[in-house]
């Protein structure tokens, strides 16, 4: 906008045409120190804390901020910043735990209660994440219990486990997958106790424990992240209103579009043929039986 070089008008000329300080011309930007770059980075990272240190140094390039992303790296890694984002996995084995085989190969499924699934998945709400442990019987899809907790801890999976048996008794295969959760004692010595034979997905089995993992996709996707809660109780409640119409009204291709709970009472000369999807994973075809009501505790 102001050429130094211009013979016709003066910098001074310039300036007070365009209603510029004359000092804005010699100001030169002081680079800011290593303490000062620390203290704007975690100002960004708390107001976008799923920004990692490429997008900040975006952020901070489009302010005008002179830094390179190699430096923004380094100091928030002394500052122990971190992106907000899901760990690579859920499925982390305990060192020295036993590793059962896995049992539904070319297993035919042909009765209620016959195998359950297991599994844990992540929830983001804004506090952060929960985690989310569900058992679901193969043969109807039906959602036998689950729990909501704020980490990966055994004891929200052996509390589902326990309401899960008390509300309709044992399966006589229970699949999950190697997670530390299932490889533990505790956990072993109450599929035990109750005559539970365990199985557990191999690794590079993606299709082991299909069911509970196409439930996971159901409920996030037509469920939560429909309406995201703000707090664990709005999530327990979406949850438990959910869960309630899974299993009694969603109407399932695999079932003949007939929802669990009734799939369920059918008689079973009725029900073969309809679970038409089977074949698409190792643990195949079924069929079914009754069940007692589902009651969830919040």
């Amino acid at each position: 906008m102001i050429t130094s070089n211009l013979s016709s008008l003066s910098l001074r000329r310039q300036c007070t045409l365009l209603d510029v300080p004359r000092s804005r011309l010699y100001y030169k930007a002081k680079p800011l120190n290593d303490t000062e770059l620390m203290n704007r980075l975690i100002e960004v990272h708390l107001k976008h804390p799923q920004y990692g240190y490429r997008r900040i140094h975006a952020y901070l390039q489009r302010e005008g901020v002179m830094i390179n992303r190699k430096r923004v790296q380094r100091l928030m890694r002394e500052a122990s910043l971190c992106a907000l984002y899901p760990k690579p996995k859920t499925t982390i084995r305990g060192k020295g735990h036993q590793v059962f085989p896995y049992l539904l190969g070319g297993l035919e499924i042909n009765r209620p209660h016959q195998v359950w699934q297991v599994d844990i998945t992540y929830l983001k709400l804004p506090q952060g994440f929960v985690y989310l442990t569900a058992l679901i019987d193969v043969y109807s899809r039906f959602v036998v219990s689950w729990r909501v907790s704020p980490s990966l801890s055994q004891e929200a999976c052996l509390s589902c486990l326990e309401d899960g048996l008390w509300r309709e008794g044992s399966p006589e295969i229970l699949n999950s997958d190697q997670g530390s959760q299932f490889t533990g004692e505790a956990w072993i010595k109450a599929c035990q106790d109750n005559a539970i034979k365990i199985s557990m997905s191999h690794q590079g089995g993606s299709t082991d424990n299909a069911y509970i993992e196409r439930f996971w996709r159901t409920l996030k996707y037509e469920g939560f992240y429909l309406d995201i809660p703000e707090s664990v109780p709005e999530l327990k409640e979406q949850i438990h209103r959910f869960i309630i119409w899974y299993n009694e009204e969603r109407l399932h291709s695999a079932l003949g579009y007939k929802p669990p709970q009734e799939f369920l009472k059918m008689p079973q000369t009725q029900a073969c043929g309809y679970v038409d999807n089977a074949n698409a994973f190792p643990t195949s075809p079924q069929s079914p039986t009754t069940t007692t009501s589902l009651l969830f505790n919040l």
